[in-house]
């Protein structure tokens, strides 16, 4: 408070009690007792003011829920990207399902499409042939399909 330290508080009562003196140190402590007793009669007379300026809702406010001091600005940042990333995950979450969703219909659209083109049972082509492999060994030639070209 003003910038005063203990030890300074100290030296600074020290120096008033010894201007002020032994004589007129009791009516100068009879006079701050009464300036204080005056500031508490001010303050609670502008507090009962207040009160009846502003009516009963006053009353029911909890003033120490609006305490700037209370609040820590690590953890309102904390909790507001806390509510973005859970935001944006429930946002990656939708985007997601709906990929998923997309990928099965078509998929499904495909074996439709697959089923529409199948040739009738017994029929055979390029489709349901199934292919060997050939194995090569080290200086054998690979089998050139003519075909393919």
């Amino acid at each position: 408070m003003f910038g005063i330290s203990g030890a300074e508080a100290i030296v600074l009562i020290v120096v008033a009690l010894l201007v002020i003196g032994p004589e007129r140190l009791p009516e100068y402590a009879q006079k701050l007792k009464d300036l204080v007793k005056s500031v508490r009669r001010y303050a609670s007379g502008a507090k009962d003011d207040l009160r009846e300026t502003l009516g009963p809702e006053v009353t029911d406010v909890d003033w120490r829920k609006l305490d700037p001091r209370q609040y820590d600005p690590r953890t309102i940042v904390r909790d507001a990207l806390a509510e973005v990333d859970q935001e944006d995950a429930a946002e990656r979450r939708r985007r997601e399902r709906e990929e998923r969703e997309a990928a099965r219909e078509a998929r499904k659209a495909e074996r439709e499409a697959e089923r529409e083109n199948a040739p009738a049972a017994g029929g055979s082509t390029a489709a349901t042939e199934t292919s060997t492999l050939v194995r090569i060994t080290p200086g054998q030639r690979a089998p050139f399909d003519t075909e393919a070209t």
